[in-house]
This record gives structure tokens, sequence and C-alpha cells, in this order.
């Protein structure tokens, strides 16, 4: 069982900075993919950022040139950098992790957008 615990959510005005963390912890074979997720109210939950072992990297379009996602693999860690914040940003962000035929997901972390 892999646990993951993400830390670094807020409350931000617009154009702000936050950084989210998450750090996969437990009985860890091997973490392909690491990412993050986020689910604004009354909407479905969508990608943000994964990135893989080799570091290649996807974004989704509403994020790209301001958000970086990075991992420590050493440190089983995720990071999301997020910049130039808009009030659209403003959800709950969830970490995953991706084993082989595993899944796993954080308990969330609210990002709030707001002036």
């Amino acid at each position: 069982q892999v646990q993951l615990v993400e830390s670094g959510g807020g409350l931000v005005q617009p154009g702000g900075s936050l950084r989210l963390s998450c750090t996969a912890s437990g009985s860890i074979f091997r973490i392909d993919v690491m990412g993050w997720y986020r689910q604004a109210p009354g909407k479905q939950r969508e990608l943000v950022a994964t990135i893989r072992n080799d570091n290649s990297i996807t974004y989704a379009d509403s994020v790209k040139g301001r958000f970086t996602c990075s991992r420590n693999n050493a440190k089983n860690t995720v990071y999301l950098q997020m910049n130039s914040l808009k009030p659209e940003d403003t959800a709950v962000y969830y970490c995953h992790a991706q084993e082989v035929g595993r899944g796993y997901w954080g308990q969330g972390t609210q990002v709030t957008v707001s002036a």
C-alpha cells in the first residue's frame, strides 16, 4: 500500500504563486508516473500535469507556461510550481501515483485564488 501526503495549498491573490508537494511512502515497488489532478466545485476531476520516470511531462493546455511539474525520485516526491494563478485555478488539487497495475490518490489540498 502506498500513501500520498500533499502540502502547500492555500489562499492566494490572482497573479500569485503557490508550490504544492506530494510525498509517497509505504510499500513502494516502483512508481512510474506521478502527477496532479484538480477538481473544482461542480466539475469533474481533470489532469493538471503528470511526470514519468524519464521526466517526460504532460500538461493541461490551461496551465501550460504557468505551472511547472518536477519530481525527485530519490524522495518519491512530486512538486507543482504554480505561477500567474487565476481564479479559475481554484480547486482541490490531488496527487496521483501510478505503479504497474495500481494507482493511488492523495487526500487533496485546497487552492483558492481570490482577491
